[in-house]
């Protein structure tokens, strides 16, 4: 693992995802009668709620707004929800004084350009592998999965190895 993003994962006390093109594969599903739908990874949903058991708390920032997310985000126990959000810096400024945190405190994982104020001014900015290539080119680091097919694990559990919580929290189900 990189030592750099090892050291930024350290002081993490907010991970914050992107939606589509992070927690899902980017592809947006509309019905016949204007419903939409998305489909989610298991292995995402077990790192985020893995992140959360280790201490840190976690948010969803969505430039989208769908009843999908909120059920998603229910169903993981991911306290903070904000949808319908492009200015996601303005968000974050906003639940950073609402939960008493700093900049150096959050890892936020993304992949188009309106992640990329947020990518670049927090600790921990990462990109998904299939994310944009000029947000992977500016973010501290890259995902070796794409976007809904394990990055967010990926990104939860290299915080986590960098917090020292990881190997725990695995051998919880030995």
């Amino acid at each position: 693992m990189n030592q750099d993003l090892m050291q930024r994962g350290k002081g993490i006390k907010l991970a914050v995802f992107d939606v589509d093109g992070v927690l899902t594969d980017g592809r947006l599903y509309f019905l016949e009668d204007g419903s939409e739908f998305k489909t989610f990874n298991t292995l995402d949903g077990q790192g985020i709620k893995m992140l959360m058991a280790s201490g840190v708390t976690t948010a969803i920032i969505s430039g989208r707004k769908t009843p999908v997310v909120e059920r998603r985000a229910r169903n993981l126990g991911i306290p903070h929800l904000y949808q319908g959000r492009e200015d996601k810096l303005v968000v974050l400024d906003g639940l950073l004084a609402e939960l008493g945190l700093s900049y150096d405190q959050v890892a936020y994982l993304g992949d188009d350009l309106p992640d990329l104020p947020v990518i670049r001014r927090v600790a921990l900015g990462m990109a998904v592998a299939n994310a944009a290539p000029f947000v992977r080119q500016h973010a501290h680091g890259v995902t070796q999965a794409r976007g809904g097919e394990g990055a967010a694990r990926e990104f939860c559990e290299m915080i986590m190895q960098a917090q020292g919580t990881l190997d725990s929290a695995n051998a919880n189900y030995l």
